[in-house]
């Protein structure tokens, strides 16, 4: 006898309440819409096209080969995070030590230990907006609240009020999340700005999430203005970082935390039940990229003020179009007049101009109306992608 085909569940409807209100990528939406389109230029990414330098690659093949493919340090190979102190050393001229710094699967990873080790469920974070998707996302999963406040867009400038960030602060606000050189605007922090930050986290006890991975691209000298050059040890301030996009490493999901040592354990304790480390191998191309990778950052920087400029001309001349020039990251930030809705417009500019860029909604309710174009690519690229944006932007 054959028994009846039991009906299948709704398993859906059985996801946990988190599960289901887990937030899409706008981003992932639009490049999944125009992954295969065949001439595409794609400039929706937040990467460059250049691989790993083959000094890091070959590292990481020495320390294959020397078999460092089994379980290794919790927070970190220890000359990683001595050389990750060096680091800090040369950037901002005093000592740092390796007890403050913690080797993560990539910045998202940092940015979700540092919400973990922080946060309550229902703790409020400030997150000044328009910004990298994640780090609201990043809350949320943690079952905390992040709470917007816009960086306003005057004058073809991006101006963060810290009148405006004070009044957000509660009773609940446990931290402050700041993205300098920001992801999407290119928005950066001047020292007063930091110092008035810093001032209100000191006042009312909060935490600090300092997201400085774009602090060497800079328009406006070496490197950006830094929470490391006001704060001191007594300052309640997490730093996130990643190898991805100084030493073009974004696939190999290296980044690290700097937090005080108090919470060494802690941080231990949350890489192991969550990736249970590195792998030492790769950590040797991290070791190499941040001992020998200061000239390739410096090439690096180069291309994207060349990219900057080939846009600039580009667009200059174009109508119905605005945007601030960026003083850090490697984005720019464009508004084109009479389109509110930057998904629909995303799409439409993959079918009719033939360029790929980041819907601005994708980066919060200070987003909309923009779309994200990354400077990080080649120059045949960038001039190809002008040139299809201008034609496209004189047909409107």
């Amino acid at each position: 006898m054959t028994a009846e085909p039991r009906p299948a569940p709704d398993f859906a409807a059985e996801l946990s309440t988190l599960a289901r209100s887990t937030p899409n990528s706008g981003i992932v939406d639009i490049m999944n819409y125009g992954r295969a389109k065949e001439g595409l230029v794609r400039l929706w990414v937040g990467e460059g096209e250049l691989p790993t330098p083959s000094f890091i690659t070959e590292a990481a093949s020495r320390g294959m080969a020397a078999g460092e493919t089994f379980y290794t340090y919790q927070h970190g190979l220890p000359e990683l995070r001595r050389a990750i102190a060096d680091y800090h050393e040369r950037m901002f001229g005093r000592p740092f030590s390796e007890d403050r710094f913690f080797v993560t699967t990539g910045g998202m990873h940092a940015l979700d230990i540092a919400v973990k080790l922080i946060t309550e469920p229902g703790d409020e974070v400030i997150v000044p907006s328009p910004t990298w998707p994640n780090v609201p996302a990043a809350v949320t999963v943690n079952r905390a609240v992040p709470v917007s406040v816009p960086i306003d867009y005057r004058d073809r400038r991006w101006v963060l009020d810290i009148d405006r960030l004070a009044a957000a602060i509660g009773p609940k606000t446990r931290a402050i999340a700041l993205n300098s050189p920001a992801n999407p605007t290119g928005w950066t922090a001047d020292l007063d700005t930091l110092k008035a930050v810093l001032a209100l986290a000191r006042e009312h006890g909060l935490w600090i999430l300092a997201d400085e991975v774009y602090g060497r691209f800079s328009f406006k000298g070496e490197m950006a203005p830094s929470f490391h050059e006001i704060a001191d040890d007594a300052d309640r301030i997490l730093w996130i970082n990643t190898f991805s996009k100084n030493w073009a490493m974004t696939g190999w999901r290296l980044g690290w935390i700097e937090a005080p040592p108090a919470f060494a354990q802690a941080i231990e304790n949350f890489v192991q039940y969550s990736t249970s480390g590195i792998p030492g191998f790769l950590q040797r191309g991290a070791l190499a990229a941040i001992e020998r990778g200061d000239g390739f950052i410096a090439y690096q920087n180069e291309r994207v003020r060349q990219a900057l400029a080939i846009m600039n001309q580009a667009l200059a001349g174009a109508n119905r179009i605005s945007y601030a020039e960026p003083d850090g990251a490697f984005y720019l930030f464009l508004s084109v007049e009479g389109f509110a809705d930057s998904r629909a417009l995303a799409f439409r500019l993959i079918d009719e101009a033939g360029v790929g860029l980041a819907p601005g909604g994708a980066f919060g309710p200070g987003g909309e109306g923009f779309l994200r174009l990354c400077l990080a690519r080649s120059e045949a690229q960038i001039r190809e992608g002008a040139s299809r944006l201008h034609d496209w932007l004189l047909r409107l």
